[in-house]
């Protein structure tokens, strides 16, 4: 349950109700009601209006704020490595992505200028 008076982002709009995605609104009451879906009471200031929102629907903008740091941070490292011909930077930072999805088995081995650089076009073209 996020606080009274949070700061929130709207990221969706699940139940099509023609709210404004994107904007920021403040969270001004529960709703209590359990027939049905809504969580909070959103008051968007710009669009003048309160509206019925479930969980799923709203962000904290802080959170959004530190994943978007967090992926600017690991993009700017990359294009770094791959500026200053960086392997091993450039391989720390390729290894801590495998193993939020997978690690592979190949990169034990060394690889050689050829391998890295088929490996970064093969990256950079996904």
């Amino acid at each position: 349950m996020l606080k009274l008076g949070a700061k929130v982002v709207i990221v969706a709009d699940h139940f099509e109700q023609n709210i404004p995605i994107g904007e920021y609104g403040y969270i001004i009451a529960y709703d209590r009601n359990t027939d049905n879906v809504f969580d909070y009471v959103v008051r968007v200031p710009s669009a003048n209006r309160n509206f019925l929102l479930p969980d799923i629907d709203v962000e904290m903008e802080d959170e959004l704020l530190r994943r978007e740091v967090e992926r600017v941070e690991k993009e700017s490292l990359i294009d770094y490595a791959l500026a200053t011909y960086n392997e091993q930077l450039f391989h720390s930072i390729m290894r801590s992505e495998e193993e939020e999805e997978e690690v592979e088995t190949t990169n034990a081995e060394a690889l050689s200028n050829e391998e890295f650089i088929r490996r970064v076009n093969l990256k950079a073209w996904i």
